[in-house]
């Protein structure tokens, strides 16, 4: 399973490196495109999956949103993801590291369905909904960014995009790191994703053609809002 773990964490990092180096400008251009909508009600931050620390991708995007919440940028952080490579939920990992850095547990809420990126923003937007928020953003790297914003729109999600920009997270955070006790975040009798779906299912619900719930149904009792 770590093997696994480690390969997808690699492939995401060799394509994370390379658009990064290429998007500096287009992010910072996001980032003021979406200033006028500041501060967000809520941002969704999808999950990473953590073995026995967090990745530099989880790093990334937790500090990203703690920056957009500690600046005033955004009021509310959904952390979004399953236990889906490993028995760790993502979201609940994502939360407790940034409860470490100082955000308030009242504005950290965690949406624990999700297993593709498609699903971490059609859950997360109807549950920030259901929550009473309405000026909605997506908050990650680049590259996942750029994934999503066409099932967004496909789906008629209202959402704005703050992509993280690495020479900001470079310049206030390049020595922070922190450490946490992910029990709270495992799951007993774990499958991973790959043991039960095919590959042609998993892609499917990559490009959002297989999602399980519907608005209907993503804001029933079973959904996790705060910790």
């Amino acid at each position: 399973m770590k093997k696994v773990v480690l390969q997808i964490l690699a492939f995401h990092l060799v394509v994370f490196a390379i658009f990064s180096i290429a998007s500096c400008g287009s992010t910072q251009q996001a980032f003021e495109k979406a200033r006028p909508q500041m501060p967000f009600d809520a941002i969704i931050v999808p999950g990473v999956p953590f073995d026995t620390a967090w990745s530099d991708i989880m790093r990334m995007r937790v500090l990203w949103s703690y920056h957009l919440y500690n600046r005033g940028l955004a009021k509310n952080i959904i952390f979004t993801g399953s236990a889906v490579y490993t028995p760790y939920i993502e979201s609940r990992i994502m939360a407790e590291y940034a409860k470490k850095l100082g955000i308030p547990e009242e504005n950290i809420f965690t949406e624990e369905r999700a297993e593709h990126s498609t699903e971490n923003i059609f859950y997360s937007y109807y549950m920030a909904k259901d929550l009473g928020f309405t000026n909605i953003a997506v908050a990650t790297d680049p590259f996942q960014s750029k994934m999503v914003k066409s099932f967004a729109r496909s789906k008629k999600l209202d959402v704005a995009y703050v992509p993280a920009i690495f020479d900001t997270l470079h310049t206030y955070y390049s020595e922070t790191n922190i450490t946490i006790d992910p029990t709270w975040a495992e799951v007993d009798d774990f499958v991973a994703l790959p043991e039960r779906e095919g590959f042609w299912k998993r892609f499917a619900g990559t490009m959002g053609k297989n999602l399980k719930y519907q608005p209907s149904e993503i804001t029933d009792a079973s959904m996790k809002y705060n910790q």
